[in-house]
């Protein structure tokens, strides 16, 4: 083995020495001086705070060393290494230093500002500082969670994360934020159960309220089941008391058969037009029965999932809201046949669709769900008339279905049923045939396994004499009251086969003259991989939950959408129902598989966000937004052309001294700060306030610069 030369020696000697080393903070000087002056001499003080985030941070990171290594660093008058920043002692250290040291920007190292920045900046302005004058870094996610195994290395790269911090907040300057008036009215996209309870809770605070539904009816997916889990209620009972509520609030206005067509503006302003369908009967109307006998167009029910078919003068069910019938214009040929019953002028064939107008402060976006529809051929589906899906299955259990309760398919009785579950979930590539857009369906939709289960108790309570067997991949009932389902369907009888997604059941047409029509193949892996053969009389695809296709209101809306396609949230914990575009929020399945009970839930998350924003009649929003310096702008028109946002910024025209010119203008209602126009300004003239060019310069200098700490640290 090599002995280390003398250089090296000495090297090792300096690397465990008992003090940090830093060979950097002399040459920040002569640019820090240069920055004060460039901010008008501004004293600048600055607090340093390092949380140990009860050993989150300090079991990997010396955050004393942090502490002690960034106080030498120019400006810096306080820096402080402490357990829990926080909590109320650790806020309280911010207030004190900002009252009796007079530092005047504080920096925090400590965990995602997603968690606590917003805690730290009221605790600078509760001291009497300027919010904006805060910088949070984050140590923990960025630094000692990924780099546990490597503590010295973390230090050191604490310590560059915290000087990038203090090297922006040299330059930081105080912001305050842009108040705009906002409508207190409140969009309601959907009048399904999600959409309803949002109306209906914002109504409550007393703002205005406007449901926009797509269909004729409200009521949405409800309104199609016959009971409802975990309770076992009837669903048009549980979901008629909402919507009585609704009717006798005076602050919500209804329109169905209405959809968006133009939608602009910004939080506490946003320009909708709508466009509404005719519905072509009138409430009053007094020949229905005889107008459905005499229409002459039949087309499959969608209301009862095709099993049955309906005219194009129709009403879904017995008690629907609202409760007039309606003309079916996709595929009514006016032929004129129903004007000859009933009340003259109750039927005009001859209207046409309405747009109008109308101006809100906030949208809850409520659309929905669709159940997945299998391929032709899917374990049968489509070709063999015994495989529907488990929303079929409810439509025949319902009393007003289209066998009227009784449980039958195709003409005959039913003994023997095979459900099957996950049938457009938890979908694997390469064996499952994917959808239009490429994509396969690899999500669990939460709610088919117990929708399954509470279909068998059903179906054991009224027919008590059928056999059942149940083919799954893992069982998911997950909500309170739930596993009783599982619990219930064991005792009664339920067969369960458990099978592997790589190994689906197969389903075939059973030969002439077998008893029962249907044949399912499964390999059993609760037997170790034994073939099972089933005989069965009909088979049920439990399907899961796709997200209803609103690919033009995306587009008007600009929300965004997961790799699931439902809506995505700003965070799925710390901003569940809100989106990345400031008024809209999203409420019930249009986010993605929930149950009844969910979607109530997220339907009343959704309207307490509304009802904080609305309340006042004015909105705060944050000044992260862009500046223009109309010193350098030269009306290059860039930023206009890549802007994401509409309206956001534009160009206008200045007359000055004689001369003629265009520059930039922002709005900053409109603009989310995303920072697209700083990039594609050909003369920096932009900025993004909060995080201009000059503190990410200065930032991007702090990080480059080298760093060295002790050696076992």
């Amino acid at each position: 083995m090599t002995e280390p030369n003398e250089e090296n020696k000495e090297k090792d000697v300096k690397n465990n020495s008992e003090e940090p080393i830093t060979v950097h903070v002399d040459e920040l000087k002569d640019a820090v001086e240069k920055e004060i002056a460039d901010a008008g001499g501004e004293d600048i003080k600055i607090g340093v705070y390092v949380c140990q985030c009860g050993g989150n941070i300090s079991d990997v990171v010396r955050t004393d060393l942090v502490a002690k290594e960034l106080e030498k660093f120019p400006n810096v008058v306080v820096s402080r290494d402490f357990i829990f920043m926080c909590s109320d002692s650790g806020q309280e250290l911010i207030k004190k230093d900002i009252q009796e040291k007079g530092i005047n920007r504080v920096v925090v190292g400590s965990c995602s500002p997603f968690l606590h920045e917003t805690t730290f900046r009221k605790a600078v302005s509760s001291g009497g500082l300027n919010p904006y004058l805060y910088t949070h870094v984050g140590i923990r996610e960025q630094d000692s969670w990924v780099h546990a195994d490597h503590p010295k290395e973390a230090t050191e790269l604490a310590v560059h994360l915290m000087e990038a911090g203090v090297a922006k907040a040299r330059l930081l300057e105080p912001l305050k934020p842009t108040e705009i008036k906002a409508k207190k009215h409140a969009l309601v996209i959907g009048g399904g159960i999600a959409g309803l309870q949002a109306a209906l809770s914002i109504a409550k605070a007393d703002l205005k309220v406007t449901i926009v539904e797509k269909s004729h009816f409200l009521g949405g997916r409800v309104a199609q089941w016959d009971t409802v889990f975990p309770t076992d209620e009837d669903a048009r009972a549980v979901l008629n008391r909402v919507i009585e509520e609704v009717l006798a609030n005076p602050n919500i206005t209804i329109h169905t058969g209405t959809e968006l067509i133009a939608a602009k503006g910004y939080i506490g302003e946003f320009n909708i037009r709508l466009r509404q369908q005719p519905r072509g009967v009138s409430e009053d109307f007094d020949g229905l029965d005889e107008a459905i006998k005499v229409c002459p167009v039949e087309v499959p029910d969608e209301f009862n999932f095709g099993l049955s078919k309906r005219k194009a003068i129709y009403r879904p069910y017995d008690g629907c809201v609202p409760s007039g019938a309606v003309i079916d214009w996709e595929h009514c040929t006016k032929c004129g046949e129903c004007l000859k019953v009933g009340k003259k002028g109750s039927i005009n064939l001859d209207e046409t669709p309405h747009e109008f107008d109308i101006t809100v402060g906030a949208v809850v976006v409520a659309t929905g769900f669709d159940p997945y529809e299998p391929f032709k051929g899917e374990f049968g589906y489509g070709e063999i008339p015994e495989v529907i899906t488990l929303p079929q299955l409810e439509r025949i259990l319902s009393k007003d279905g289209p066998t009227k309760g009784k449980l039958e398919v195709n003409g005959h009785p039913v003994h023997n049923i095979a459900m099957i579950h996950c049938v457009g979930s938890r979908q694997k590539e390469g064996v499952h045939k994917p959808q239009p857009d490429g994509k396969v369906n690899d999500y669990c939709s939460r709610v088919c396994c117990t929708a399954t289960l509470s279909a068998a108790k059903q179906i054991h309570e009224h027919f008590p004499d059928t056999n059942i067997f149940d083919l799954y991949q893992d069982i998911r009932t997950y909500g309170r009251g739930h596993e009783d389902y599982y619990i219930n369907a064991s005792k009664n009888g339920v067969t369960f086969l458990r099978y592997f997604a790589e190994e689906i059941p197969e389903v075939t047409k059973s030969p002439e003259g077998e008893k029962n029509p249907v044949m399912v193949k499964v390999k059993d892996h609760l037997t170790w991989g034994y073939e099972v053969e089933v005989p069965v009389d009909l088979v049920v695809l439990a399907v899961g939950m796709m997200p209803t296709p609103i690919q033009d209101l995306i587009g008007m809306l600009k929300v965004s959408q997961g790799n699931d396609r439902f809506l995505l949230e700003v965070h799925p914990k710390l901003r569940p129902v809100e989106t990345a575009i400031a008024g809209i929020v999203l409420a019930g399945t249009a986010q993605g598989p929930m149950t009844i009970r969910e979607a109530s839930y997220a339907g009343q998350a959704a309207a307490s966000k509304v009802i904080a924003m609305l309340i006042t009649g004015q909105v705060e929003l944050e000044p992260f937004v862009a500046k223009i310096d109309p010193e350098r702008c030269e009306g290059s028109g860039e930023c206009v052309k890549y802007c994401p946002q509409e309206e956001a910024i534009r160009l206008e025209t200045f007359t000055e001294d004689g001369r003629t010119f265009q520059r930039a203008v922002v709005s900053p209602a409109n603009c989310n700060g995303c920072g697209v126009c700083v990039s594609v300004c050909p003369n920096r003239a932009i900025n993004i306030q909060g995080w201009t060019l000059d503190q990410f310069d200065a930032m991007v200098e702090a990080l480059a610069m080298e760093v060295s700490v002790l050696e076992d640290a």
